[in-house]
């Protein structure tokens, strides 16, 4: 286990002088001679960067922000460099759902579904996330570079993403797991700090190994208190496994990140059809697009339609002759 977190990225041996330059970042951990696995993320550059994108409201922020800090941890977790994990939480409740895509370097994007939500807090600083999401389920797909995609569903429990996330690994991959994520939000609406850790064990774990870790994880009552210490990433593990000879591996950057381009929302245009892409043309008006991830827009004028148009037909007539 620890060989094949060693092997994915080059370690970073001066994080102090790394860290100047990379401010939301992932630690990769052991514990127990390798028993245990152990990630810890700070993302509120990368989650305040989404919620400018998205003007989410305080609790969308929340959970997207939990979501995005997981996906990260999560991302780096992938085999291969070009592999893509997705998430898609689908609820009842008035966010309706979000998605949030992550590769193997770190890098995540998402959004929700109605950003714009606004509902009472739990208590005095504990945003509602869990009535804002409802009832539903978390979809997690693996798009490998090679091979066919690999998907599971799991019924959301709580809609408060770590608890859900921590079930998902339990029924989904079998490895029993704890999650914890948390967000702050400042009065603005800005965020003020973000983060959280992944812990898993591994098979060979022991019963003594099991008992160390629940005794260790019922001293933490949530993330969000950890943030508000200020500790950081390292600080966290150290908290939670810091007498289970705990060994830090490596630290890698994390960002928002968005693949979006104008030629991959013409493959887009081109899968609507023929039909629909003439009906644009006769509109006469220049056709814009926003991506979902990042909002970014591109605009496509009636001859830019009119070449993608040709190019359907002749794509429809290649499969019809096929």
């Amino acid at each position: 286990m620890s060989r094949e977190l060693q092997n994915k990225d080059e370690k970073v041996t001066d994080m102090t002088e790394w860290k100047k330059d990379h401010m939301d970042y992932i630690v990769r951990a052991t514990a127990c001679g390798g028993q245990i696995r152990a990630f810890a993320a700070t993302t509120r550059n990368l989650v305040e960067q989404a919620r400018q994108i998205h003007q989410t409201s305080p609790v969308c922020t929340a959970a997207l922000g939990r979501l995005l800090t997981a996906g990260a941890m999560m991302g780096i977790m992938l085999k291969g460099e070009d592999d893509l994990m997705t998430m898609t939480i689908r609820g009842d409740g008035p966010m309706q759902g979000l998605t949030v895509t992550a590769d193997a370097k770190g890098r995540v994007k998402g959004f929700v579904y109605n950003p714009n939500v606004w509902n009472a807090p739990k208590y005095k600083g504990k945003l509602d996330v869990g009535n804002a999401v409802g009832r539903g389920t978390l979809t997690v797909v693996r798009d490998q570079a090679f091979g066919e995609p690999y998907s599971s569903q799991v019924e959301l429990l709580s809609g408060e993403i770590a608890e859900d996330l921590t079930n998902y690994f339990a029924t989904s991959e079998q490895v029993p797991s704890s999650v914890g994520l948390g967000v702050l939000v400042n009065p603005d609406q800005s965020v003020k700090q973000a983060g959280g850790f992944l812990i898993q064990l591994m098979p060979g774990y022991t019963e003594e190994t099991v008992n160390k870790l629940e005794a260790s994880l019922k001293q933490v009552h949530s993330v969000t208190k950890l943030l508000e210490e200020g500790l950081s990433p390292e600080e966290i593990l150290q908290r939670i496994l810091g007498d289970m000879e705990l060994e830090l591996l490596d630290t890698m950057p994390t960002e928002f990140y968005c693949n979006c381009s104008r030629e991959r929302v013409m493959k887009v245009l081109l899968s609507i059809g023929a039909k629909e892409l003439q009906d644009m043309i006769d509109e006469g008006k220049p056709v814009e697009l926003a991506c979902h991830y990042c909002g970014k827009k591109y605009s496509f004028d009636t001859e830019e339609l009119k070449i993608l148009l040709a190019a359907a037909r002749a794509k429809a007539g290649k499969d019809l002759k096929e």
